[in-house]
C-alpha cells in the first residue's frame, strides 16, 4: 500500500484513479430542499435523484467500475445456458475463494431469502454478529429467531477497538451448551457489520467461530459483501496479518466458513450476487431453489455483462490500491467530523461515516425517531443524501410499539471512487453548520407505514414546523448560497 507524506504537513486521502467520465449533478436551492423531503415523507428513499446532489445513502450498486470491467463487458458471452461468461466467472470464484461451486443471483438479499428457505428451521436460533435489516426479515419469516452475539464495545460510540465487529465467542459456547446443536439453523457472521458503523470483523474471529461451528457440525456461513473494506481494516489493524497478501488472508476466511455468500452490488462493484461453498449436498439443495426464484445456473438473476465485469471486479478487490479507497476517504470524513466535536462512530469504519443521532440529537425523544430526523434534516441543509440505520430500520414488537434501536445512526455512505475531496468537506461543513443549529430539529412522526421493512416507503411528517425554522435560520446564515 502506497506511503505517501505531503511537504506541507496536510494528511489527505489520495485518489489512485483519475476520472474519465462525468455525471452532471444539481445542487437545489434550499427551499425546493425543503418541498422534496416533503414530498418524500421525510423519507430519504423516497426523494428523487434531480432533487439530490451527493447521494450517500448507500454503496450498494452505485460503486464506479473501473475502465476494465465496462471493458469487459464487451466480450460477454450472451448466453442463456452454458456461457463461456459463467465459466469464466465460476474459474475466478474457485480462484479467489477456494470453492467448487458458485449459484449467480440478482443480488444479496437473494442469497439471504435463497439460504432462509434451505436451511432456517422452525424455532431455532440464527447466532450472528450483528443483525442486518433484509437478512433479519428473511430468516423471521421463515420461522427462525435471530440470536445477535455481539461484543459489549461494539456498541460504543466513541472507541478505539479495532474489531468492534466481532462475534463473542463466549457467548456462541454458552449457547451452544445450554440449547444444544440441533437448536440452531446455522452461525452467521457480516463482515463487517452494516448497521453499527461498518464495523470490521478479525480474521482470528472468524477463524474460531469456524473452529465451533466444525466440532458441532454446525453450518457456518458468511456474508462478504462487505469484504473489501474488512479486508482493508485487517491489513491495516492487525499486526499479525499485515504482511500477508489480499488473496491470503481472502482464502482463509473462506476455509473458516461452509458457505460464503455476497451481494456483489458492494463485492465487484456490478449488480449481482452469489452464494460459493464446497459443500455438494449444500449446493444441490439450493440449486434446486435457483431456477424458481432467479434463474438458470450458469446465470441466476444476473445479465451476462454484469457477469463479465464481475470477474474483473473480484479480481480489483485483491487490489490494496484500490480497496483502500472507500476507508481512507471515510476516514478522512470522520476524523474531521470528530475535531469539529461532531458525534460520529469511532473507530472509522467501513462503507461510509456514521454519525451519532443518539448524541447529536439528544434533545428529540427516541421515539419521534432521531436517526430520520437527522437524515432529514442534513437533506434540507445540504442537499446530500444519507439513509437512516436507527428505530425506524426496525420492525414493531408483537403488540405493534416500536423496537427501539441499540443505536441511532445516520450512514452517509461513499460509494467507491465517486465523490472528490471536495464535495467530502462540502458535506463536512454543512454538518458542521447543522451541529451548530441543532436544537432547531425536532422529531418524525408515521402517517403511512408498511409492516415489513417500513423503512423503505413509509412515510413521516415532522412533530412542530422544525423545518420551516431551519430552512429559515440557513437563509440567515447563508443569504443566497444554495
Amino acid at each position: 500500500m502506497a506511503n505517501i507524506k505531503f511537504f506541507l504537513g496536510e494528511e489527505l486521502p489520495l485518489e489512485m484513479h483519475k476520472v474519465r467520465m462525468v455525471q452532471r449533478l444539481d445542487l437545489v436551492p434550499v427551499e425546493r430542499r425543503l418541498k422534496a423531503i416533503e414530498e418524500a415523507g421525510n423519507n430519504t428513499f423516497l426523494l428523487y435523484n434531480k432533487d439530490i446532489y451527493l447521494d450517500m445513502l448507500t454503496d450498494s450498486g452505485v460503486n464506479a467500475m473501473s475502465d476494465k470491467q465496462t471493458a469487459a463487458m464487451l466480450t460477454v458471452d450472451d448466453s442463456y445456458a452454458g456461457s463461456a461468461t459463467f465459466t469464466r466467472l465460476q474459474d475466478k470464484i474457485a480462484e479467489i475463494f477456494g470453492k467448487e461451486y458458485f449459484l449467480p443471483v440478482h443480488q444479496g438479499r437473494a442469497c439471504e431469502n435463497l439460504l432462509s428457505l434451505a436451511f432456517v428451521k422452525k424455532d431455532t436460533y440464527i447466532p450472528m454478529n450483528y443483525h442486518f435489516t433484509t437478512t433479519k426479515a428473511h430468516i423471521m419469516i421463515n420461522g427462525g429467531k435471530v440470536l445477535e452475539l455481539f461484543l459489549p464495545d461494539a456498541l460504543d460510540s466513541v472507541s478505539s477497538k479495532p474489531f468492534k465487529g466481532n462475534i463473542d465467542l463466549n457467548q456462541l459456547q454458552k449457547l451452544i451448551d445450554e440449547e444444544g446443536a440441533d437448536k440452531i439453523s446455522f452461525i452467521r457472521i457480516e463482515a463487517g457489520t452494516n448497521l453499527i458503523g461498518g464495523q470490521p470483523v478479525a480474521l482470528d474471529n472468524f477463524i474460531e467461530t469456524g473452529k465451533i461451528a466444525r466440532k458441532y457440525k454446525i453450518p457456518f456461513i458468511v456474508d462478504a459483501s462487505l469484504w473489501a473494506d474488512n479486508l482493508h481494516f485487517i491489513k491495516t489493524r492487525d499486526e499479525k496479518y499485515k504482511n500477508l497478501s489480499t488473496r491470503e488472508i481472502t482464502r482463509i476466511l473462506s476455509d473458516s466458513a461452509d458457505i460464503v455468500y455476497f451481494s456483489a452490488r458492494k463485492l465487484g462493484h456490478v449488480r449481482g450476487g452469489g452464494i460459493i461453498t464446497n459443500d455438494e449436498a449444500a449446493y444441490k439443495k439450493l440449486l434446486e431453489m435457483l431456477p424458481l426464484y432467479e434463474g438458470f445456473s450458469t446465470y441466476g438473476g444476473m445479465s451476462t455483462r454484469e457477469m463479465e465485469a464481475m470477474v474483473v471486479g473480484l479480481d480489483e478487490t485483491m487490489d490494496e490500491e484500490m480497496i483502500n479507497q472507500g476507508p481512507i476517504f471515510i476516514k478522512y470524513m470522520v476524523d474531521e467530523l470528530v475535531k469539529l466535536g461532531v458525534p460520529v462512530i469511532t473507530p472509522p469504519g467501513g462503507l461510509g461515516a456514521h454519525l451519532d443521532a443518539m448524541a447529536f440529537l439528544d434533545h428529540v425523544p427516541q421515539k419521534e425517531y432521531r436517526a430520520g430526523s437527522l437524515a432529514a434534516a442534513l437533506y434540507i441543509a445540504s442537499g446530500v443524501r444519507g439513509m437512516e440505520r436507527g428505530t425506524i430500520s426496525e420492525e414493531r414488537e408483537e403488540d405493534g410499539s416500536d423496537h427501539f434501536a441499540a443505536v441511532e445512526l445516520l450512514r452517509l455512505a461513499l460509494p467507491r471512487r465517486v465523490f472528490t475531496l471536495s464535495q467530502v468537506k462540502y458535506t463536512i461543513d454543512r454538518i458542521a453548520w447543522l451541529y451548530e443549529n441543532r436544537k432547531l430539529i425536532g422529531g418524525l412522526e408515521f402517517y403511512e407505514e408498511p409492516k415489513v421493512l417500513r423503512f423503505f416507503f413509509g412515510k413521516l411528517k415532522p412533530t412542530s414546523d422544525w423545518q420551516e425554522k431551519l430552512v429559515e435560520k440557513f437563509k440567515a446564515d447563508f443569504g443566497d448560497s444554495l
